[in-house]
């Protein structure tokens, strides 16, 4: 046997077990995209960790950045009873706020995406709308309104309502003007062509408009807890930071991010169960 031949012979093992090695690190991959909630828990856990020790390692004061373990602290400061009190009442107002604007949406939406004259007439008007600061006109409508939760709906409404109103209105006009053409032609009524074609081409898109406007629906809602409210968890940050209290305005901010992830998961679920069709392969 050559040199070259007991070389090569030594080799093989070490190549099979490079080979080996390759396949079990692609197969832990894999199973890693299949399971999406391990990479972001993960990646979070260690963004938690680095903080925590960049906070005591750097000796930052709890006014100023509080560690992760004393925001957990911070949760301590009120009773399960006070904070479902601020939940509640920021859930509401975000649900009310969005219930409404995905009641007036849809029927201007059809407006929109059936005639090219009030698409000409309307949609200026909905950019101009959208382009004013909700920020400087919410003390306005707290004025106009009073300081229920009236105002509060009305601020969310407005944040949530034109997200809505494109998506949809976008989805509606996705239609192959084919379909629509022989729609027509055979006479169907024209709840027909919106039900039974528009409506299942719009679908996508208008669960794309939901689901960003549940998140924004929770912005609205804590804009107009900052402007004038009792109770809430807006409020309840805001007077927290004015008490410096910083570890409580953390925890409330992380109470405010879970429920903003819960509803936009709860939208997603909503599509998985009943519109699963309007998902890509890999989201169903």
């Amino acid at each position: 046997m050559s040199a070259e031949t007991t070389s090569l012979a030594d080799r093989a093992p070490a190549a099979r077990h490079e080979a080996q090695q390759a396949r079990q690190a692609l197969h832990l991959r894999e199973r890693l995209v299949q399971m999406p909630f391990v990479l972001p828990l993960i990646t979070f856990a260690a963004l938690l960790a680095l903080w925590e020790a960049g906070t005591w390692l750097c000796a930052v004061p709890s006014y100023i950045l509080p560690a992760p373990s004393r925001i957990a602290g911070g949760f301590a400061a009120l009773d399960a009873g006070r904070w479902i009190g601020h939940v509640w009442a920021t859930l509401r107002v975000a649900l009310l706020g969005y219930a409404a604007s995905i009641v007036i949406s849809l029927p201007i939406a059809i407006s929109l995406s059936r005639s090219r004259l009030a698409s000409r007439a309307f949609y200026p008007l909905l950019v101009v709308i959208q382009s004013v600061p909700v920020v400087a006109v919410a003390p306005i409508i707290i004025v106009v309104l009073g300081t229920g939760d009236a105002p509060r709906v009305v601020i969310t409404f407005m944040i949530t309502f034109f997200p809505l109103v494109v998506s949809m209105t976008t989805g509606l006009m996705a239609t192959p003007p084919e379909l629509i053409e022989l729609s027509r032609s055979l006479r169907a009524p024209r709840h027909r062509e919106i039900l039974q074609i528009r409506m299942p081409y719009a679908t996508p898109h208008i669960f794309a408009g939901l689901k960003i406007s549940i998140t924004l629906a929770v912005i609205g809602a804590v804009v107009g807890e900052f402007v004038a409210a009792e109770k809430g968890l807006g409020f309840f940050i805001q007077f927290s930071t004015s008490m410096f209290k910083l570890p409580q305005a953390w925890a409330g901010l992380a109470v405010l991010v879970a429920m903003s992830l819960l509803l936009f998961q709860a939208v997603s679920l909503v599509q998985r169960l009943f519109f699963p069709w309007s998902m890509a392969k890999a989201d169903r």
